[in-house]
């Protein structure tokens, strides 16, 4: 038998085997669990509202204005940290536009139960609220011994909310500071974490944040301004990006939009 007939063969079962091998070794990896949660658009709630038929922001010690328009937080959802993504989970959610594939140890503490998850996160909302207030607070110039405030959101935790909390006390308390609305009408929508100076900081998850938004009527979607690129080419239709990055340039570029003047983009 010519020595070119047998070593194509000899090419053709080392060619099989290997492919044996890796069909064997993907059908292995499909089942194996991997370090990722899988995330998709949660819920956005309207900090000028009500949450659980409660008001989201409760106001002691000054007059609380009437507000109209929307400021909306929002989130994400994602499986908990004891759930295990697997490698068909992860490429089925990798192509997909309302899915994002997310390192576990990003959207929750490493080595934590659900129940300890879930205490760390709420814990993170009750330190955001503070800060909230005491940015809020410090921006209008008023006294925390004077003014109370309460904040409530029932079933969502982390920090994320705190820049949407500390800008619905400045509108319950002052508006645009000319007699009107901060959100002049709107229903904004948006996300940062906040500091009690009124630095804003980055969250993550911004794409599919802004789809809950753009879901859920908002037009104006305020970023913290790192986190630009992330959302950069994933902008739903019809919503306009804002950057920011401290409580005084929400409040300034809000002001703006109402009044038709120009304001920064992403």
């Amino acid at each position: 038998m010519p020595a070119v007939s047998l070593l194509a063969r000899s090419r053709a079962r080392t060619l099989a085997v290997c492919a044996t091998l890796v069909t064997a070794l993907l059908a292995v990896a499909a089942f194996v669990p991997l370090p990722f949660a899988i995330a998709q658009p949660g819920s956005t709630v309207n900090v000028l509202g009500s949450d659980d038929r409660k008001p989201v922001i409760t106001i002691s010690g000054a007059a609380s204005r009437r507000t109209s328009g929307q400021l909306r937080m929002t989130t994400i959802l994602a499986t908990g940290p004891q759930v295990d993504a697997s490698l068909s989970d992860v490429l089925d959610s990798w192509f997909r536009s309302d899915r994002a594939v997310m390192p576990r140890d990003s959207v929750y503490p490493p080595g934590k139960s659900d129940e300890e998850a879930e205490k760390h996160n709420l814990a993170e909302m009750a330190k955001s609220q503070d800060s909230a207030a005491q940015a809020a607070l410090r921006y209008l110039k008023r006294s925390p011994k004077d003014v109370k405030v309460d904040l409530r959101l029932a079933d969502i935790g982390g920090p994320s909310a705190g820049l949407f909390f500390a800008l619905g006390i400045v509108d319950k308390l002052d508006g645009d500071g000319r007699g009107g609305d901060l959100t002049g009408g709107r229903t904004i929508a948006g996300t940062g974490t906040i500091e009690p100076d009124g630095t804003v900081g980055a969250v993550g998850g911004v794409a599919l944040k802004t789809q809950a938004a753009k879901r859920d009527g908002a037009t104006v979607f305020l970023v913290p301004k790192d986190e630009c690129s992330d959302a950069d080419g994933q902008v739903p239709n019809g919503l306009r990006l804002i950057p920011v990055t401290e409580l005084k340039d929400a409040v300034a570029s809000l002001r703006a939009l109402a009044a038709g003047q120009k304001v920064p983009s992403c």
